[in-house]
Parts: C-alpha cells; sequence; structure tokens
C-alpha cells in the first residue's frame, strides 16, 4: 500500500477516535453504534493495515528500537573504571543468524553463542530475541598498549590519550590457538607491520596438513587464499601474528595455529592506530570481577579446555578473581558478595556481566532492561542503503551451506593457516 495512502488512512482513523463527532466526521454517515463499537472499531481498522502494510515489524518491537551503541570504542572516564559498554538486545528477522549479528556488532562466534544458549544459531527465527553481549568487565592488567585475554577470546587497546583528550579502550573479538596449538601467555610487543602479507607455513603446519591429503605450498601469496588476510602485525615472538583472515567465521572460535585473527574491517582499523614497538600482554582470565556503581561485577567465560581439565571444577580462580576486584576499597564499597550467585553466574558462563551483590540486578534483570536495537546498525549500512558486503557474514563465508557440518563440528578447517 503506497506511504501516502496508508498516512492518509492512519490520519483519518486518528480523526475517528478525537473527532467530537468521532465516526461520521471521517467516514460519512454511518449507522448509530453502541460505544464499545464507537471506540474500538478504529483501532482493529488500524491494526488491520499495519498488517496490510507489511509493518508488522513494527509489533515485533520497532517502537522501542533505540539507537544501537558503538561496540567497539568506550570512554575510560577514569582509573576506576572496570566496566564498560551495556548490553543490547536484537529482535531477529527471518533471514538472521547468529553469525550475522556478531559480525555486525563486533562479537565473536562462541561469545554470542554462549549468551544465546537457547537459540539456534542458524535458524534464530523471525521474531526471536537474541542478547547481544557488548558489556565487557575489563581485565586485570595494565590499561596500556595490547591486552589480550584469552578465555574471552577478545582484544583490548588502550591507545595512549593525546594532551586534553580522555583515554579510552577499543576493543575487538579474535579467534586463538586450538588445543595442542595454544596461544602463548606473556608480554611482548610489535615488531612488524605488514600490508598484503606472505604466508610461509612453518613446516609443522604442512606436515599437518599433508596427513590430511591437502599439501600446503611453501608460499601463499596475498590474495583471496592467503589465511593472514589483507593485515599482520608481528609479536616479538616471531612465530606469533596479529592478522586478519580469510575465514571470518572462524573469529572468536579456537581455531588458529596460535596467532590472534580478526575480522578483516577490525585488523584494517587496528593496523592503523597501533604503532611498532606497542606492548601486547597475552593473558587467561575467564572470570573477570570489577567494580561499576559502587557493586562488584562478575563474567565468565567458559575456561579453556586444557584449564577445565586442569582445575576440575575448583572455584579459587573465581575466588581469587573477586578478592582481586574488591581489594582495599572492601570498606567504601557495597562489597558483600553473594556467592551462590556468583558460583552461578561462573557456571553458567554467559559472557554477561552480572552484579554479585545481593542487592544488585540479576542476570533476568539485565536482559529484560537491556535496550532494544535494530538488526542491522547503521554502521554496516552504506551510502546507498545496501549492507555492506563484510556484514553479510553468511553469505560471504558460505555458512549457511555448511551449517550441518558446521553446528555439530565446528567450521571448515580448510586451510585455516596460523
Amino acid at each position: 500500500m503506497p506511504h501516502t495512502l496508508f498516512g492518509s488512512l492512519l490520519s483519518r482513523l486518528a480523526a475517528a477516535l478525537f473527532a467530537p463527532h468521532w465516526i461520521p466526521a471521517a467516514f460519512g454517515s454511518l449507522p448509530q453504534v453502541s460505544i464499545i463499537t464507537r471506540w474500538f472499531w478504529p483501532f482493529g481498522m488500524l491494526v488491520a493495515l499495519i498488517g496490510v502494510s507489511g509493518c508488522a515489524s513494527i509489533l515485533e518491537g520497532g517502537f522501542n528500537r533505540a539507537e544501537p551503541m558503538r561496540p567497539d570504542r568506550f570512554l575510560l572516564t577514569g582509573s576506576e573504571t572496570d566496566v564498560v559498554g551495556a548490553v543490547q538486545v536484537v529482535v531477529a528477522r527471518h533471514e538472521d543468524t547468529l553469525a550475522d549479528f556478531a559480525r555486525r556488532y563486533g562479537l565473536g562466534f562462541d561469545e554470542i553463542l554462549a549468551a544465546n544458549p537457547d537459540v539456534d544459531p542458524w535458524l534464530p527465527g523471525r521474531g526471536t530475541r537474541v542478547i547481544l553481549p557488548t558489556q565487557y568487565v575489563l581485565p586485570n592488567a595494565p590499561r596500556e598498549g595490547i591486552v589480550v585475554n584469552l578465555a574471552a577470546l577478545r582484544l583490548f587497546y588502550f591507545p595512549t590519550p593525546e594532551d586534553g583528550m580522555q583515554p579510552v579502550v577499543i576493543t575487538h573479538p579474535i579467534g586463538i590457538g586450538r588445543e595442542g596449538r595454544r596461544t602463548p601467555v606473556g608480554r611482548m610487543r610489535i615488531i612488524e607491520k605488514t600490508e598484503q602479507p606472505t604466508w610461509t607455513p612453518p613446516m609443522s603446519i604442512r606436515r599437518d596438513y599433508a596427513k590430511r591429503g591437502d599439501p600446503l605450498p611453501g608460499v601463499v601469496p596475498p590474495g583471496p587464499d592467503n589465511p593472514l588476510g589483507s593485515h599482520a602485525l608481528r609479536l616479538s615472538r616471531p612465530s606469533y601474528l596479529l592478522h586478519g583472515t580469510n575465514k571470518p567465521y572462524g573469529v572468536g572460535m579456537r581455531v588458529s595455529s596460535g596467532c590472534l585473527r580478526l575480522y578483516p574491517e577490525d585488523i584494517e582499523r587496528l593496523y592503523e592506530q597501533v604503532p611498532i614497538g606497542t606492548q601486547v600482554n597475552i593473558v587467561n582470565q575467564p572470570y573477570l570481577a570489577g567494580q561499576h556503581g559502587g557493586t562488584v561485577f562478575l563474567q565468565a567465560y567458559p575456561p579453556l579446555s586444557e584449564d577445565a581439565a586442569r582445575w576440575q571444577g575448583s572455584l579459587e580462580p573465581l575466588q581469587r578473581a573477586i578478592v582481586r576486584a574488591i581489594g582495599d576499597g572492601a570498606s567504601e564499597i557495597d562489597s558483600e558478595i553473594d556467592w551462590d550467585r556468583a558460583r552461578d553466574v561462573a557456571e553458567q558462563a554467559r559472557a554477561i556481566p552480572v552484579s554479585i551483590s545481593p542487592r544488585g540486578p540479576s542476570l533476568e534483570q539485565v536482559i529484560a532492561r537491556a535496550r532494544r536495537v535494530p538488526p542491522v546498525p547503521p554502521w554496516s549500512v552504506g551510502e546507498r542503503g545496501e549492507l555492506n558486503p563484510v556484514v553479510e557474514a553468511g553469505a560471504e563465508t558460505g555458512l549457511n551451506e555448511e551449517s550441518s557440518v558446521t553446528r555439530r563440528w565446528g567450521p571448515p578447517g580448510r586451510r585455516a593457516g596460523s
């Protein structure tokens, strides 16, 4: 139905509701009807017009949509800032997947799966509410250079602020080394930056691929088959890189041979922002506790499989994280901890910060209060109104075609590379 006609009819319905002579004034002579019909008939017509005009999406939460928060850059209001961002919620359309939402809103695949354990990742379904865990407790590490948290599969960059400027933190999801090729922890630095890198697979990786019947060449030139993507930052342990990828669905998962991979659009920006010599501090913290608004928040991720096997369900790492967060200021904050709630948060590992003070909001309350945002944020739309290619993850990577395999065994690993 043309918008002009639809608008005209809505105006006439409004007149029917509020004009002194109600229906006759707007629609001509009609027989006298009861007071119930007089007032509810226009509402029925309004709902019918919305349905006929294809505006059913309004009834799926469109009226409540807020401006989405950019999920990759946050102001640090002071040295005491431990929690940044906010949880957001989106209502899926029939064509959306969790991989689509992850790419559009700067999340990793495992991260969005953890926040939505009851949602089919490939067929969420029209009208399904999808939680976007775009709030973060910062790692327990000095806030300088790049800090990588392996358990969270996430990178945080703390650029040196210019004079008079407020400090910020920039964050991106990452893919890390799979079991058996674990990404090392420790302090390193950026020693080299390369655009359009070539990839020389180490002999150990070439042997692995040869055993699978998929031999690798000695050198892979720049281009769409290069697993390093378009940009690479070499660490002071030269075998390890921060780089892009030709397999974006691996971001936010343990699929590499030890390097740290980013979405193509994220590595392109980070490449320009990070100078040679920048410190890189790689930590492994599945339990992140921090203060915000006078209370203590806990954000939990599943421990890496090697750690889970070694800890055997011990809560000691969780307790240490909480005690560190309280610190010397325990008497000045609401430091009473609900340990049962903390244990629940750790066991569920939903990747969402939750207050662990008895009077703080529960996980369910956090989700209920989350802002409703559109399925496609404005930064994912080009000048002519089309989706930018980088956000069409399902179409770009063939995830939909591989969904039955990926869902059971993980994304296909052909030449996943570094």
